[in-house]
């Protein structure tokens, strides 16, 4: 699944090495598209995406507007037909490069997720300043002191997952925003599902524009004190 927002620069590129790293390594695959009315065009360029690579290969999953991450992937996951679900966003910071890696460490240890990872050796963040790189840092740092979630990259959102696993994750989860990705890892912990990691390098998005908000930030702070509370 592509999660896509304002990517119109983007979505080719990633779809393009999406198909050929499947290709590669003789993966069958589908790639789900959900894009929440991006205003650049983003839907229109899927859709001749659609035309040229088919469409059981590519699966346009629109939305009115922007409703949130968790119901974008209870979206897609209605359109997913296969056992595992693979999640990136189609701003060029993932590199679908990293995918073989997922898939052989799930055939080799059969786990329930596989997420990358920037904060293990040969992981890494490029593009961002000092502050950005402070900031996610520092969240991860207090989620492993408060929480214990069990991996060293919570707020990433590059993850293999098995699509049960996926669908009771989801379920689950009651965070928005930047703190989703963080409570699916800790509920991910709670239910006993096991997690491995692939050291991945992001990249910040290659074509627009990559921000985070105070009012994000603000978020984070008060969905990790709630998750410390209850959990």
């Amino acid at each position: 699944a592509v999660v896509s927002t304002q990517s119109t620069g983007n979505l080719p590129i990633i779809v393009y090495l999406l198909i050929r790293e499947f290709k590669k390594n003789n993966t069958d695959y589908e790639i789900i598209v959900i894009d929440d009315n991006s205003p650049d065009g983003t839907l229109e360029i899927a859709t001749q995406l659609q035309k040229i690579y088919g469409e059981d290969r590519i699966l346009l999953r629109p939305r009115a507007g922007k409703l949130g991450l968790g119901t974008a992937y209870v979206h897609g996951l209605k359109s997913a037909t296969g056992e595992f679900v693979i999640i990136l966003d189609a701003d060029m910071s993932h590199h679908p490069k990293f995918i073989a890696q997922f898939i052989a460490l799930q055939q080799k240890t059969g786990c329930d997720i596989v997420t990358g990872t920037r904060y293990k050796t040969g992981g890494g963040v490029y593009g961002w300043d000092v502050i950005r790189k402070l900031i996610s840092c520092t969240a991860n740092y207090l989620t492993q002191i408060m929480l214990w979630p069990g991996c060293s990259d919570v707020t990433g959102s590059f993850r293999l997952y098995k699509k049960e696993v996926l669908e009771h994750l989801v379920s689950c989860v009651i965070s928005k925003g930047y703190v989703f990705q963080m409570e699916m890892m800790v509920r991910a912990k709670q239910h006993g599902y096991s997690v491995e990691e692939v050291p991945i390098t992001f990249v910040d998005r290659v074509y627009g524009e990559s921000k985070i908000s105070s009012k994000e930030i603000i978020g984070f702070w008060m969905g990790l004190m709630k998750l410390f509370a209850t959990t």
